[in-house]
């Protein structure tokens, strides 16, 4: 089985990473930084775009989606990645692959929490996605 964590955080050693580690212990997984790759807003069109090649990446048979909590929600770049699937990747692409949400931050509330849940479920529901539940710390 392969698995790819994808970090939304911009700290590519930070608590979100130390979160997916402690959670993919023993198992051999890919790691994709986000901050590593060109992923421009939804309606823009640039030739230095790299969304495709992190969508490429999403090919495995478990995906982990971790984001530190900023602002009450999940961080930008997860929210920019999420947005730029829309009418753009099939929604065939992603399904029947378990997905996993990490989702870390000081002392996030209930209401928080719930908020990101229920975007990531939203997300797996749209693309057949297996969504396995939700990570925190």
């Amino acid at each position: 089985m392969s698995v790819l964590f994808i970090n939304g955080s911009p700290h590519k050693n930070g608590n979100t990473v130390k979160l997916a580690e402690s959670f993919l212990k023993d198992k051999d997984y890919e790691t994709l930084d986000l901050v590593d790759y060109k992923i421009y807003s939804y309606g823009q069109n640039f030739e230095d775009d790299q969304f495709d090649e992190v969508v490429l990446k999403m090919s495995q048979d478990t995906i982990i989606i971790g984001s530190p909590l900023y602002w009450h929600s999940m961080s930008g770049a997860i929210r920019n990645l999420l947005d730029r699937f829309y009418n753009h990747v099939s929604e065939s692409l992603l399904k029947g692959k378990d997905m996993y949400f990490i989702f870390q931050g000081y002392a996030p509330t209930l209401q928080q929490l719930e908020a990101g849940e229920y975007t990531m479920k939203r997300f797996a529901s749209l693309y057949g996605m297996n969504y396995k539940g939700m990570i925190t710390k």
